[in-house]
């Protein structure tokens, strides 16, 4: 089973849109994007527990929290999807209520001829849909999930889609915080509760805990004091109302019911405490650390994966709390036991476990969010990108800015002299990480354009820095990326030699001797004190061009200070901070 399209209209920060799933996705894009909007929204249609709630949505669950229009009618939320890949149990329980999708189209087909249905790309389909509105007669809000196929003969409406019928679904949506705060209670919709009812398995410990707690003796020793008030209560009401239905008022643990004990009864989990008692202390299993919860609702994720197979599930930022090893592992093990896996993410090391064309990368504008799969970049074949390219690919796609070096030299130099700037004058400059930048390493100027036409089509705002250009590939560049900075000289080493100033070359050349980090092949031309300017420049230059990708220009230019850092570093990192970060300012009090 595979949720093939999702369309939305009217839900929180979404006024409408459209996506298109593959069989794994990760959803990325700013914060309040849309991200977990989209995975709520497959959770109305869907999740079987949604319909025992007593309250689905409310007055902000709609678009601007807008209910009723200008007119006072009610405004509709609805949802659509689409799914695919039906195994056989699913197929003959849906089956007079599917439809036909074309993968190739990606469109359900209108009354397909029956040669439509023997193509290939043509596949069975269910599509259900979830309608919210508030009620004026009832002075709330109503809800339905539905079939939107067939329409039934006997009243012209559509189908409910009951939750007996999303459980054949078997879709599974986990929250980070919500899901693990109750994953190993007994509270219905909780994972225990799933594991148990997979398993077909009735509790039957009710009653007798109920009963139990109703004999616990609470407070009927006379020098406690309790016993005489009550007595004194029971007097008092007699007083009024000579009858025995207010005899023998008395203290009980619990007034619980089914219901509340469920969502009480809790597993405990050792916390590798002891006791004063010599006893191993336990804790309530929400008490323990926020990874290793999060680690304990994938163990049971685990368990449901085995029990129902063809299961759906989607889980907001595995990597909270879980070290970047265990992110992967994560992945890994929720792809292979699920039929589709969903999630959202901020995490680099969960981008780098999909290929590009899973990744959709989301942005909204005016309420239309849009997505997108980000797919291989132009210049970047998928060898390479596998082993060299991916990560910086990955911090790229979660940046809000991205800032495209024409190479090694500049991909070093411009974080470190913001890094630097800022530790200097910290009210003046940010650290690139700080503004929401992301470097991507070009590798030629002749791959820039291609570099940043690509993030710009991914929603990205794209900035460039390159050596000087002939006017040709300028042209290019400029005429594709909007925001460009282009150095005063051919090759980023000497704009860096010859903009420094002479004592910090001299202190960074006398360290390397120093160290012995000086290289042999150019022991004939090390520094030393009274080295001429020159010859200290073209010797340090070599430096620079031997040691490229070894991160030696971010070493000289981390330990200046601003005045001895090449100028046009200085000044390209200034404007990039005012361009994303532009100065508040301050309006005239008024008088």
């Amino acid at each position: 089973m595979q949720i093939a399209k999702v369309q939305i209209e009217n839900f929180r920060g979404i006024l409408t849109g459209e996506l298109l799933l593959s069989e794994h996705n990760v959803l990325v894009g700013d914060n309040n994007t849309g991200k977990s909007t989209i995975l709520e929204a497959i959770d109305l249609v869907l999740g079987p527990e949604r319909l025992s709630r007593q309250s689905i949505i409310d007055e902000h669950d709609f678009y601007g929290g807008d209910y009723l229009d200008m007119d006072k009618n009610p405004i509709e939320i609805k949802i659509e999807i689409v799914i695919i890949n039906l195994n056989e149990e699913q197929h003959r329980h849906f089956l007079e209520h599917l439809e036909w999708w074309d993968t190739n189209t990606k469109q359900c087909l209108d009354s397909p001829p029956a040669e439509s249905t023997d193509k290939p790309s043509v596949v069975p389909a269910l599509r259900v849909g979830f309608k919210g509105s508030y009620d004026k007669d009832d002075d709330d809000f109503k809800t339905k999930t539905y079939f939107l196929s067939p329409i039934s003969i006997e009243n012209g409406e559509l189908v409910n889609f009951r939750s007996s019928d999303k459980r054949v679904c078997g879709f599974l949506f986990l929250r980070t915080l919500r899901t693990g705060s109750r994953a190993l209670s007994l509270e219905r919709g909780s994972l225990l509760d799933i594991i148990l009812k997979l398993k077909d398995t009735r509790l039957q410990i009710w009653e007798d805990v109920l009963s139990n707690l109703r004999k616990v003796p609470v407070a009927e020793k006379p020098e406690l004091g309790v016993t005489d008030i009550l007595s004194a209560v029971q007097k008092s009401l007699h007083s009024f109302v000579n009858s025995n239905w207010s005899d023998n008022p008395h203290l009980k643990v619990s007034d619980l019911t089914r219901e509340s004990l469920r969502r009480i009864l809790t597993v405990f989990m050792d916390t590798g405490a002891i006791s004063k008692n010599g006893s191993r202390h336990t804790a309530p299993f929400q008490h323990q650390g926020t990874g290793t919860i999060n680690i304990l609702v994938l163990s049971l994720l685990s368990i449901i994966a085995e029990l129902k197979q063809n299961v759906i599930f989607a889980m907001e930022e595995p990597e909270i709390a879980i070290p970047p090893h265990t992110q992967k592992s994560i992945i890994e093990s929720i792809r292979n036991k699920s039929a589709q896996a969903l999630f959202t993410s901020h995490s680099p090391y969960v981008l780098e476990e999909f290929e590009p064309s899973q990744i959709l990368v989301l942005h909204r504008k005016a309420g239309k969010i849009l997505g997108c799969s980000a797919t291989y970049p132009p210049t970047v074949k998928p060898k390479a990108y596998r082993s060299e390219f991916r990560k910086r690919f990955c911090e790229a796609l979660l940046a809000n800015h991205v800032l495209i070096t024409e190479g090694r030299t500049e991909y070093d130099a411009f974080p470190a002299v913001a890094r630097r700037l800022h530790e200097l004058y910290p009210e003046e400059f940010s650290t690139l990480d700080a503004l929401g930048i992301a470097i991507i390493d070009a590798e030629s100027d002749t791959k820039i354009a291609a570099l940043g036409s690509h993030f710009i089509s991914l929603n990205k705002n794209v900035l460039a820095v390159y050596d000087l250009q002939e006017p040709e590939q300028m042209t290019l560049i400029k005429s594709t990326i909007p925001n460009c900075f282009e150095a005063p000289e051919k090759g980023f080493e000497k704009v860096i030699v010859n903009g420094i100033a002479d004592a910090a070359l001299r202190r960074f050349g006398l360290s390397l001797v120093s160290d012995g980090l000086w290289p042999t092949h150019l022991s004939n031309q090390s520094p030393y004190i009274t080295m001429p300017e020159q010859a200290l420049r073209e010797t340090i230059l070599k430096y620079l061009t031997w040691s490229k990708g070894a991160g030696s220009a971010a070493d000289l230019l981390g330990q200046c200070s601003k005045d001895e850092m090449p100028k046009f570093i200085v000044e390209t990192i200034s404007k990039i901070h005012i361009l994303i970060s532009p100065p508040k300012t301050v309006e005239n009090p008024t008088v």
